[in-house]
């Protein structure tokens, strides 16, 4: 098993806390079904759309269990250390970051081992980083990310750009790979730092 494999299971346990986390900050989704519902959708949202277009079958958290154990102890992690978790400043920001860092990659490098075009590739890869979250605030009745002024898909896309320009240019895999997770997280957290956003449209 190559590393690529241990940080998929890392970000799908990162993005089930996120969620998890997420369904706690609602009274109406504390059972614990409403948690784990949340966390689970959360989790595996992205990388099935992705799959699903790419053709991909089975599905990877249904071929693997160990996306399932992910998302269980994701949520057993909320459940029990939930009060510890939250003090973290920012939590579920960092938790969010890190989880689209590590899908947008992920998702890129899946998409070219597919023979995807590189710009589609690019688009897969932001899709399998915001369409958890996406299904996750929706469920929570919350506006998703990709729809305020944070930059957020923009961030995904500048980091998978950068991965499949060095990956044309034969640079080794897991340089790159945390080149552009790198790079996502950087932007990220000096957008929301600096209060950088895009230009807003006006009528």
């Amino acid at each position: 098993m190559q590393i690529p494999y241990y940080v998929d299971l890392l970000g799908t346990l990162v993005f089930a806390i996120s969620g998890a986390l997420a369904a706690f900050g609602k009274k109406l989704y504390q059972d614990i079904f409403g948690v784990s519902f949340t966390a689970f959708i959360t989790a595996i949202g992205g990388g099935t759309l992705r799959d699903i277009i790419l053709g991909v079958h089975p599905l990877s958290w249904i071929a693997d269990g160990n996306y399932i154990i992910a998302i269980i102890a994701g949520v057993l992690l909320t459940v029990f250390f939930k009060q510890y978790i939250k003090r973290i400043p920012r939590t579920l920001f960092l938790l969010d970051t890190l989880g689209v860092a590590i899908y947008t990659i992920l998702g890129v490098q899946k998409s070219l081992s597919h023979e995807v075009n590189p710009i589609a590739a690019v688009i897969l890869g932001m899709v399998s980083a915001v369409f958890g979250g996406v299904l996750r605030d929706t469920l929570i009745n919350e506006i998703p990310l990709i729809f305020k002024k944070e930059i957020y898909a923009t961030a995904c896309l500048a980091g998978a750009f950068l991965f499949v320009i060095l990956n044309h240019y034969g640079v080794q895999a897991d340089i790159n790979f945390f080149a552009g997770v790198g790079l996502i997280i950087l932007i990220r957290v000096i957008s929301v730092k600096y209060k950088i956003a895009l230009p807003k449209l006006e009528d």
